[in-house]
């Protein structure tokens, strides 16, 4: 009996161990496997590299928005049907659009920034003189004065074909502006058109005479209407000239502007940088009436700009007009 008892002793004891150890052994595969079902695909928050080494990943969202683990955040990322990718994109394109305005009015525009440095409202000083008399750009006017004095020193007799033989400071040009007469009046011989240059250059001290002289002849009223105050004439400049032709006496009339002559220098003077300066129905703004004889020199850049606009000098360079 006692050695039946002792066996059967032993016997509960091994199979206790040996469940102990079964239990011990289901309880380590238990461990594993839920470590697995948190990471099925290898997605989570570390990863075994084929290598041994060891990728950690964090589950915050990109610096786009996106998800890096959602599949369906991903897919409206891809296909840029997301509501937040569209709007995204939509201000990035608006952004883009109003940089490129704003560039447009400087960098890209180099017309309006040069009207823009010589607008009206920002040369002259407080005595109503002009402060950029060297420039092409200048505009001397009734109500703009030249500085006292000023004489331009670059005064120059284009090669042309003038009204008149004896030497005269009405032949001279500011030395651009007699170079694009030159080609001016190339381009008018070339189309079968004959000018004549009739007065160019016109000093502070020949204007006093002009001016005095209308006054005395025709009346202060008349004189206003046509004539400059001294210092106050465009061509002391040396930018202006008059110009006729043979077709009807050289004069300088408005019969000139119905000629085939005076038409030709209309359509073409801006593609040498002139301007026909006292337009038609324009005197309340330039001060003088219709002149179709008198041209002005400011450039071959903006010439064709100032004709295209149909604007007189005034309204061209005013801010008012200057849209940057």
């Amino acid at each position: 009996m006692k050695s039946t008892t002792g066996r059967q002793r032993r016997m509960v004891v091994m199979l206790s161990s040996l469940m102990i150890c079964g239990a011990l052994l289901t309880a380590c595969q238990n461990g594993s496997g839920t470590e697995e079902s948190q990471n099925p695909n290898g997605t989570g928050n570390t990863q075994q590299e084929t290598d041994g080494t060891t990728v950690h990943f964090t589950e915050d969202k990109g610096t786009d928005g996106d998800n890096a683990g959602g599949e369906d955040t991903s897919s409206s990322g891809n296909s840029g049907e997301g509501t937040n990718s569209e709007s995204g994109n939509a201000s990035a394109g608006e952004g883009q659009g109003s940089s490129d305005n704003g560039n447009g009015a400087t960098a890209e525009d180099p017309l309006l920034e040069k009207r823009s440095i010589s607008a009206l409202q920002t040369t002259i000083d407080a005595q109503s003189v002009v402060t950029n008399e060297e420039s092409m750009t200048v505009i001397v006017n009734k109500q703009r004065s030249l500085p006292d004095g000023y004489e331009p020193d670059d005064l120059v007799e284009p090669n042309v074909p003038f009204s008149f033989d004896e030497p005269h400071e009405k032949r001279h040009m500011r030395k651009e502006a007699a170079e694009a007469l030159e080609k001016l009046f190339a381009g008018a011989k070339a189309d079968g058109i004959e000018l004549r240059a009739v007065s160019g250059y016109r000093s502070y001290q020949r204007q006093v005479s002009i001016y005095n002289n209308n006054v005395k002849t025709k009346g202060q009223e008349y004189t206003d209407r046509v004539s400059s105050v001294p210092g106050r004439s465009e061509h002391q400049t040396g930018l202006a000239i008059d110009v006729s032709s043979p077709s009807v006496g050289n004069v300088l009339e408005e019969v000139f502007g119905t000629s085939k002559e005076g038409q030709w220098l209309a359509e073409h003077a801006a593609e040498y940088g002139y301007v026909i300066r006292y337009l038609q129905g324009e005197e309340d703004t330039t001060g003088y009436v219709y002149e179709p004889w008198h041209i002005r020199y400011i450039g071959t850049d903006l010439a064709p700009d100032v004709a295209k606009s149909g604007l007189t000098l005034e309204e061209y360079f005013d801010e008012a007009n200057i849209k940057l």
